[in-house]
């Protein structure tokens, strides 16, 4: 029963060759009958020379991969391969007749015009096919999307010849800044314009669809862009980018939203082998389930760790990584742990059979939230940071990776200070032991937990308004692969006891910007469709971030984008006593406002309702 599909599959294949080797058999006979219509004695024996030409011409065509392409997307790689095959095949034909004593037989007049003849006979019968194809497959149902393409490039000439044989799009026209475009064709669809003209051009072409296929464009170019998409009052897509097409998208033409990530104020970050460090090496990884915890982990997984640990205190995040990361990575060892990392026997029982490195990414860090629980900040962000750090030591850890956050520089809120007190409690808790120690500082996270990318997502889809805190709020923005490149890049960096990295993230980015530009990739017009609206900054929250501390010496290191701080000195013994009064606090439930004064004694720089200064990159903390 299987015969008949295997065959019926082969059977395009089959009549390939045989026209081919039909094709060639022509040629020869033909050229053999023109050579003794101009006085060449005739052949000898004719079905010799054919059997030795199709047997010779014939594995020269298999072995040049000819039969590899398909006659429906027959193109110039298809061209050159019947070239090669062609000249091959003459070189072998003559070389094979020399040594059956038959070269002299054969007229120069047949030898030298067969290759020429071999490439029309079999490349014409294939582009004819390709041009039929695309002929029938080119109409438009009435229904179709008259659409407008930005962009002249490659992308654009491949985004064309996708819509050729996709009936539910009309290409009316391409845009693209290089004026000596104008008037051209690409794929036969004419240059109006420049992309600044969008706004007239599509009042006189009057498509449905603006389709964005700029791939190599900065962000300042796609806020420009964006924008002049907006005016028009068109929907607007974008090419899916080579990476989704990697991950396996569906190969049938999908035009996808512009991401808020191209809009950023610079271009994401690539940190190259970032994942080597963590190949072979047993890891485990806190906070799991979270946006850090989980991207982590599927990194690490993707990078070849030979054993990776789940530590998660939620049920169901756990689950659903871990079901995503034995999906993709079946032979991987992965072990998990349901437990908090405040618990020492549950930390023990982690790390019992030892881990090269941990990347301690669980913590609290909601801020408006914390400044009314620092009982719960300072027991999940500082106790069980002492708790897991003193574990890690014990157990013998290679590398101990706490995830700080750029609030801990010169904290206001409840957030940033237990994050410092966190980063003095590993420096604490690994002094004198052989653990190297890294602390990795980053600033927001698009589409985190809490991010204001999700929150203003669900507002626009409500119908708004989008709540900003305050018209000059800024933040800096990063993505969350990004910020896990970081993360693992800081292994190869340095392996000092304690080492403090930063990565500079080019200018911050006003939160009501992003939520106007949020809006228009909406298809909405801010302040028209949906408003936005102020709030005043939340208890905890500042105006601006800043990414460096002015006592920390910061230096460059191997990766162009990547800092590393010297670490600020502190009072050891002191803060030996902070975490001995913080475990006594904690069991006491009358202890709130102790807690407060423990947190200001153990960060000093703590400032309470102070807004973390007004400039948000001043240049004397800029490290450039």
């Amino acid at each position: 029963m299987k015969f008949f599909p295997s065959l019926s599959a082969m059977l395009p294949r089959l009549l390939i060759v045989l026209h081919d080797l039909a094709m060639v058999a022509l040629v020869w006979v033909a050229l053999r009958w023109l050579a003794s219509a101009a006085g060449a004695p005739p052949a000898p024996s004719l079905a010799l020379e054919l059997a030795i030409v199709l047997s010779v011409q014939g594995l020269v065509l298999q072995m040049v991969g000819l039969y590899r392409g398909l006659w429906r997307f027959a193109s110039l790689p298809d061209l050159g391969n019947l070239v090669r095959a062609a000249l091959l095949g003459v070189l072998v034909i003559v070389v094979v007749l020399f040594l059956l004593d038959q070269v002299e037989l054969v007229p120069r007049r047949v030898l030298v015009p067969y290759p020429v003849a071999v490439v029309v006979m079999l490349g014409v019968p294939r582009l004819l096919y390709r041009l039929w194809k695309d002929h029938r497959q080119s109409g438009h149902s009435a229904d179709s999307q008259r659409v407008l393409v930005l962009g002249a490039g490659r992308t654009a000439e491949t985004l064309l010849r996708e819509l050729r044989s996709d009936g539910r799009y009309q290409p009316v026209g391409l845009l693209d800044d290089q004026v000596a475009l104008r008037g051209a064709k690409v794929q036969g669809v004419p240059v109006l314009g420049t992309i600044d003209e969008l706004p007239y051009i599509a009042q006189e072409t009057a498509p449905r669809l603006i389709v964005i296929a700029m791939p190599s464009a900065s962000a300042a170019e796609m806020q420009r862009v964006v924008s002049l998409c907006d005016e028009t009052g068109l929907p607007f897509r974008t090419v899916p980018r080579l990476s989704d097409v990697l991950a396996g998208k569906p190969q049938r033409l999908e035009l996808s939203e512009v991401r808020i990530e191209d809009l950023l104020g610079r271009e994401p970050i690539e940190f190259g082998a970032a994942r080597t460090a963590v190949a072979g090496k047993r890891v485990m990884v806190t906070g799991a389930g979270g946006s850090i915890g989980s991207e982590l982990a599927r990194q690490c997984a993707a990078a070849g760790a030979a054993e990776l640990v789940l530590f998660e205190r939620a049920e169901l995040p756990l689950h659903d990584i871990s079901a995503e990361i034995l999906r993709d990575f079946p032979h991987l060892l992965l072990r998990l742990h349901l437990a908090d990392c405040g618990d020492p026997t549950a930390c023990r029982i982690a790390l019992a059979d030892g881990m090269d490195f941990v990347f301690h990414a669980a913590a609290c860090k909601q801020v408006p939230l914390l400044e009314d629980h620092v009982r719960e900040a300072l027991r999940n962000n500082v106790g069980a940071t002492s708790t897991l750090a003193r574990a890690c030591v014990q157990a013998g850890v290679g590398q101990l990776v706490f995830i700080s956050t750029d609030k801990a520089i010169c904290p206001i809120n409840v957030l940033g200070a237990s994050k410092r007190f966190a980063e003095l409690t590993c420096q604490t808790e690994l002094d004198g032991s052989p653990m190297a120690l890294s602390i990795v500082r980053f600033g927001n996270v698009l589409d985190s937990a809490g991010s204001v990318v999700p929150l203003f997502r669900r507002q626009i889809a409500a119908g708004g308004p989008v709540t900003v805190t305050h018209p000059e709020v800024t933040r800096y923005f990063m993505t969350i692969p990004e910020a896990c490149q970081l993360i693992l890049s800081s292994l190869s960096l340095g392996r000092e006891p304690c080492s403090v990295f930063a990565l500079d993230m080019g200018r911050p980015v006003a939160i009501r910007e992003l939520a106007e530009q949020m809006i228009r990739l909406s298809g909405k017009r801010p302040g028209v469709d949906i408003m936005v609206s102020y709030t005043g900054l939340r208890p905890g929250e500042k105006l601006h971030e800043i990414l460096f501390h002015p006592a920390e010496r910061y230096q460059r290191t191997q990766h162009p984008r990547i800092l590393q701080a010297m670490p600020r000195e502190f009072d050891l013994a002191a803060m030996r006593d902070n975490l001995q009064r913080l475990q006594l606090l904690l069991s006491d439930p009358a202890a709130q406002a102790a807690l407060e004064s423990l947190l200001r004694d153990a960060v000093p720089e703590y400032n309470p309702g102070g807004n973390g200064g007004d400039d948000p990159y001043p240049p004397e903390l800029s490290p450039f």
